[in-house]
């Protein structure tokens, strides 16, 4: 059932929210966001929207035409469990003022309007999409490029070039060969708890998971999240990532996608 706004408004009030975070996507893939005080939003910026500056977006607008609008959709809510004080998520889709229709860069109505667009064919009536995210994770990565100098440098304990490494406490030697990751067990494969972590706080938000593994290579690993429509796995991939990033932060790791 969808949402209205006095549903949000109830658990803006049930779980004592004091921030309600406006996250929308770039036309590169990356997550915004824009945090508004709980108090300050009432079912009219739920069901309007709320006015921003977009010229400052890659590749959106010039600095003579840049207000857009932010409009919440009611049925993408989510409680984000990171927020030091309780921070309710809402993902946006980006509207036209002029106009009031979704914004033509704008990702998320890209795909709004892909999935309207298989109905009018008469092929079919829903869009399904399954992803497979698989994410590297290091320990360190540092890069530069400079007037004398241009490089990167990734390092991970279970890399294949850490074998000769002294550690504080040893080196403890157990880690995939290489292309041998998938899967041995721990404690060649270190990062079981983490993987764990990262899946459990996705199902604590209400996202669809079923496994988690170490993929082929050194430091490579997937989680599972089971399919859904187009739109909703959009939504749900953007939670993933954040997710991923935030658990391996709180654990000094890295991850790249």
């Amino acid at each position: 059932m969808a949402n209205k706004a006095s549903d949000v408004l109830k658990m803006i009030k049930d779980k004592e929210i004091e921030w309600i975070d406006l996250r929308f996507t770039d036309p590169k893939g990356k997550w915004q966001h824009l945090t508004m005080v709980s108090g300050v939003v009432g079912d009219d910026e739920l069901n309007d929207g709320f006015m921003f500056d977009g010229s400052s977006i890659e590749g959106w607008k010039a600095i003579n035409e840049s207000d857009m609008i932010l409009k919440p959709d009611l049925d993408a809510v989510w409680i984000d469990p990171f927020s030091a004080t309780p921070m309710l998520i809402l993902v946006c889709d980006i509207v036209e003022p002029s106009t009031g229709e979704l914004y033509a860069r704008d990702p998320r109505s890209t795909a709004k309007r892909a999935e309207a667009f298989v109905k009018t064919l008469g092929i079919g009536d829903t869009v399904y999409v399954g992803p497979e995210a698989e994410f590297f994770m290091f320990d360190s990565v540092t890069f530069d490029n400079t007037y004398d100098s241009s490089y990167y440098k990734i390092d991970d304990i279970e890399l294949p070039t850490n074998t000769g490494r002294d550690y504080e406490g040893g080196n403890l030697a157990h880690r995939p060969r290489a292309k041998g990751g998938y899967f041995p067990v721990a404690p060649v494969d270190s990062a079981v708890d983490i993987r764990a972590e990262m899946v459990s706080t996705m199902l604590e938000m209400g996202l669809p998971c079923d496994k988690h593994h170490h993929e082929v290579a050194a430091a490579q690993h997937e989680l599972g999240l089971t399919f859904g429509t187009l739109v909703q796995t959009a939504d749900r991939m953007q939670i993933y990532k954040y997710v991923v990033w935030q658990v391996a932060q709180a654990y000094g790791k890295t991850v790249t996608f």
